[in-house]
């Protein structure tokens, strides 16, 4: 399956920012969301990401006073992305190769969806429960 199925499950919303917006009010998004990673758009592309990593490394590195800095200075770029038709197993194994919990989906130059690897887990688990249950039916019905 690709991510494709997932985002016609989960939805194609995403939540985003400006490289232009401050670090405070980042922290406030990512807080009001209840959403551990922002996408930084600019002109209608994705630039980078911005992580709760990213909100402690600003203020381990600048202080309280990095909370009054764009996100832009901030912000993990380029960011690592992938296309709808990618396999959830592939998109699984280059999130951990690249140990990040984020990607944005992106087709013709344009973001259309933004998926989590708790998003990509539990879709596998959803089908590995629905192949076991297949196979209990099966099994009784032989």
């Amino acid at each position: 399956m690709t991510i494709a199925a997932i985002l016609n499950v989960k939805g194609q919303e995403v939540t985003y920012i400006a490289p232009s917006a401050l670090m405070r009010e980042a922290a406030a998004l990512l807080t009001q969301h209840r959403i551990g990673c922002v996408p930084v758009i600019e002109d209608g592309r994705v630039i980078g990401i911005l992580s709760e990593r990213d909100v402690v490394r600003s203020i381990g590195e600048g202080g309280a006073e990095a909370l009054d800095r764009p996100v832009g200075e901030w912000m993990t770029s380029p960011a690592v992305t992938v296309s709808p038709d990618v396999a959830v197993i592939t998109a699984l194994s280059l999130m951990t190769r690249r140990r990040i919990r984020h990607l944005p989906v992106i087709e013709q130059e344009q973001m259309t969806g933004f998926v989590s690897i708790g998003d990509l887990v539990k879709y596998r688990i959803d089908r590995i429960e629905a192949d076991a249950a297949a196979m209990r039916d099966y099994i009784q019905g032989a």
